[in-house]
Order: structure tokens, then C-alpha cells, then sequence
């Protein structure tokens, strides 16, 4: 039997993963690691770290496969964050990740030197504190020694890569995230580098998502039990590998994703890069080729996470139960998801959550559906950005919050978009191994190795009618807590 591996080297620990041909998970494993919040607004994590990690989960992995062949490892990885390593590859500073707050003069320096408009043109995106740019802009004014030896900036799962092989590489979809990859041309826009100072010799090689970026060095044979010249496969960031995973690509015209994760996203594909004109939803390339919207509400199965805290005694299922028992719209409740700021469309990081409608006659089972409606309204606001650019036909549904048929019946309804599960759902991780299987010639395309390992689709649960009629009601009270912050 052949396998290809996948590993997923996320905020809180790393997942690897076995898939034999049809893309079916075999064995998996997993290995932690520490993130570091030294100062207010500051997350950062040891390069070092990810890479133990990556031996653990790999040499536990491998206990499991018995005398299987495996042909080929894929990565995929949290995207936007920075590691400055040195002409020997050392790291040399922690690296800030996609959540750094650190940043926002060096965005606001970005948007200084290249008009907003332009940016959003050539990049796809605004300049954002989370990107890795302006990570590289900190750096130099915060500590200009430590700039001066930096060789190599690296996003987190390349990082792992160069670990692996030597090879300073990296591929198109989590390059889109660093803010300075003309998608259109992808290639590093040395006109936006130039402007800034920078060079483009600081960024690693380009190529897809699926080439063989080297092939594994005898130290991590050792170390794991894989054979040494394992290829090693580029793979994506985290969204465009989960994409591929559920098989969400321009090659299943009419299919998207919606994830109900701590924060919510929705990605749908797209032929040709198309920004946003506001850059109020994020342009990114993706896996399979093409290019994809994306979507976040910060705080989605995140808000409920935080109301299930304040009652510890109930479980989870429990009060979701108390949320059917609630009428639609709460009778006048609405809840705004904005706990930790919002991404898309208002790219607000100073606006706060809100339960507005309070009354007497409201009950805990209340406040959980408001919860729940009002995430869904927030990312139908979100699609209705996109909408215009992008739509799709069905969403698949993954994440924590996907398992309840309420919610998913809620997001139906709002998005007015039908939502399905799918089996399985082993995420960034599934889509790094489908791409070691076309790197290690397995399938001769993504679009044949997609077509070969989708999942199976399971039924949606009806949307819930009337939803839409709380739209309006929602916008007006975003509006008002806009003027507020």
C-alpha cells in the first residue's frame, strides 16, 4: 500500500496524517508546542519548537504504518507569520504569527508609500498587521542588527520545508498571504519591495503547490524512521489545504466551504484573481491553480466557546438543546460577534461584541440562540461581499460547530446558500497529503487527485426560513456600534 503524508503545523500543535491512495486517513498523530504573548497584542512562537514537533509526530506516526510504502510528505501550515533565519538557517528571533498585533505602523508606513487601492490591485489585499510585511518592516525599525543578518524570511510551514530538505522555497497560496505577491503575475512585486526598501533576494524561490520543493535530509531519516530522499512536496497555507481537502476547487464549479472553527471563513474559488475593490474580504491564490475569496468572522464557534465558559456546569450539548427551545430572532434578541475585533468586511480590529434587546424575559437558552444567529448573519454579511465577485451554488461545512444541524440550519438560511457536511474531516492536513500524492506521481494532476479523493457529501439540514427577514435589523445595529469605535 502507498501513502502519503500530510502534516499541518497549526497555532496550538501540529497534526500529521497517513492517506493511502483515495485519499482515506490511515493513522495520524500529533505533537504540541508553547505560544509565547510576551507584551499586550503580541503572539509569537519558537521556530525550533515547530520542528521537534514535526520529528515527534512524524516518528509516531510511522509506528503506526507497519510496512507500508510512503511515497511522499506534504505541508501545510498557519499562514501569514515570519521566520528570520540567517545564512546558516538559524532562527533568529521568535516569529511573530497571523495574530501579531505589533504591527500597525509599519501598516500604516505600507499604505504611506503605495496607495491603498494600488495594493489591493496588485496584492489582492489591503496592508494587515497579521501579514508578514509588515512583520519584516518591525524588524527593521525595532531591531536594524538583527535585519542585517536576516537571509531568508520564511512563512511558518516553508520554515518546516527548509528544515526537511535545506530548500528555501515556498508556493503561491501562502506566499498571496505575506502582502507582496502580485497575484495576477505571481511572482514578488519587486515595484512594491523596491518601494519599501526591501529586496526581493529576502524571499524564497516560487513554484506550485504540488512540486517537490527537495527531498528529506538523513539527520530527520534518522531521527523519524522515514527514508532519507523522502520527496517533500510544497503543499499550501491552511485555508487553500483545507479547501482540497473537502475537494473546494475551480475544478467543482459551484462548490465552497464554510468553516465554523473558532473563527468562521468562507472560501470560494475563483478562476482569475479578482479583488475586492475595498479589500474588505481577502484575495488569495490557491492550491489548485486558481485563485479564492475568503471570508472571516474572528469570533464564530469562538463566541459560543466563550458563553459556554460562563456556565461550566452545563454541557455544551445542553444548552444548544436550550437554543431550540428559543423562537427564532430570540423575541428581540441579537447578538453581535465581534469579541476580538472583526476581519471581513468592516476590517475593524477595535470593535466589540454586543447583546442588544435585553429584557427580563430573557433566558440563558436565549442568549445561545442569539449566539448562533448572529454569527450566521455576520457571515451573511460576509457573503454578501463576495457574492458579487464569487457566489457558489452549495457550501460543505467542516469545522467544530458544523455538527450542529441549529446552526447549520441558521447559516442556510442567511447565507441563502444550501450547507452540507461532508465524512471525515481531517482538514489542512488531508489537503497537504492529496498534494504529496500528485508530487510523488501518484495522480498526474490536482485535478484528477481531487476528483479521485473528494469526500462523500452527506444531506443538508433545511435552511431556517426567515432568516433574512433579521438582516436588515442586524446591518443597522453594525452600523451603530461602528460609530462607537
Amino acid at each position: 500500500m502507498r501513502l502519503a503524508l500530510g502534516l499541518d503545523l497549526g497555532t496550538s500543535g501540529l497534526k500529521a496524517v497517513a492517506l493511502d491512495e483515495r485519499g482515506r486517513k490511515v493513522a495520524e498523530a500529533r505533537a504540541a508546542y508553547p505560544l509565547h504573548t510576551p507584551r499586550p497584542g503580541w503572539t509569537e512562537q519558537d521556530p525550533l519548537d515547530w520542528a521537534r514537533a514535526a520529528q515527534e509526530a512524524l516518528k509516531a506516526l510511522l509506528e503506526k504504518l507497519g510496512q507500508a510504502e510512503v511515497v511522499g510528505l506534504g505541508l501545510s501550515g498557519q499562514m501569514h507569520g515570519a521566520v528570520f533565519l540567517d545564512k546558516a538557517g538559524e532562527p533568529l528571533a521568535p516569529a511573530p504569527l497571523w495574530n501579531d498585533q505589533r504591527t500597525a505602523q509599519e501598516v500604516a508606513e505600507i499604505e504611506a508609500a503605495i496607495p491603498r487601492e494600488e495594493l489591493i490591485r496588485r496584492t489582492g489585499n489591503p496592508a494587515v498587521t497579521g501579514f508578514q510585511l509588515p512583520k519584516l518592516l518591525w524588524l527593521r525599525r525595532q531591531h536594524p542588527e538583527l535585519f542585517r543578518r536576516v537571509y531568508k524570511v520564511l512563512l511558518p510551514k516553508d520554515y518546516l520545508a527548509f528544515a526537511l530538505t535545506g530548500a528555501w522555497a515556498s508556493e503561491y497560496s501562502d506566499a498571496s498571504g505575506v502582502g507582496a505577491l502580485n497575484l495576477a503575475q505571481k511572482r514578488w512585486d519587486a515595484e512594491i519591495l523596491g518601494t519599501l526598501g526591501l529586496s526581493e533576494g529576502l524571499f524564497p524561490e516560487l513554484g506550485p503547490s504540488e512540486r517537490v520543493v527537495g527531498y528529506l535530509r538523513p539527520e530527520w531519516a534518522r531521527e523519524t524512521g522515514l527514508p532519507a530522499g523522502l520527496p517533500v512536496v510544497a503543499g499550501a497555507g491552511d485555508n487553500a489545504a483545507a479547501a482540497l481537502g473537502l475537494g473546494v476547487s475551480r475544478h467543482r464549479k459551484g462548490v465552497g466551504s464554510v468553516s465554523l472553527g473558532t473563527s468562521g471563513v468562507i472560501f470560494i474559488p475563483l478562476e482569475v484573481p479578482t479583488p475586492e475593490p475595498e479589500g474588505r474580504v481577502h484575495l488569495f491564490a490557491h492550491a489548485d491553480g486558481g485563485y479564492h475569496l475568503l471570508g472571516v468572522t474572528l469570533s464564530a464557534a469562538g463566541s459560543l466557546e466563550w458563553l459556554r465558559g460562563l456556565f461550566p456546569e452545563v454541557s455544551l450539548e445542553a444548552l444548544l438543546r436550550e437554543a431550540e427551545e428559543a423562537p427564532l430572532g430570540g423575541e428581540g434578541l441579537l447578538f453581535l460577534p465581534f469579541l476580538a475585533g472583526e476581519r471581513s468586511p468592516y476590517l475593524n480590529p477595535h470593535l466589540r461584541g454586543a447583546f442588544l434587546g435585553l429584557s427580563l424575559a430573557h433566558r440563558r437558552g436565549h442568549l445561545v440562540r442569539a449566539i448562533l444567529e448572529g454569527v450566521a448573519l455576520s457571515l451573511g454579511e460576509v457573503y454578501r461581499v463576495m457574492r458579487p465577485l464569487a457566489g457558489a451554488e452549495r457550501l460543505l461545512a467542516t469545522g467544530g460547530g458544523a455538527a450542529s444541524d441549529l446552526w447549520l440550519s441558521l447559516l442556510g438560511g442567511a447565507l441563502g446558500v444550501p450547507v452540507a457536511r461532508v465524512t471525515g474531516d481531517e482538514g489542512a492536513a488531508r489537503g497537504a497529503g492529496i498534494l504529496a500524492l500528485v508530487g510523488a506521481g501518484v495522480y498526474p494532476d490536482v485535478a484528477q487527485a481531487l476528483q479521485a479523493t473528494a469526500p462523500t457529501e452527506l444531506p443538508s439540514p433545511p435552511a431556517q426560513p426567515g432568516m433574512e427577514a433579521y438582516r436588515p435589523g442586524y446591518a443597522r445595529a453594525v452600523e451603530k456600534l461602528l460609530e462607537l469605535y
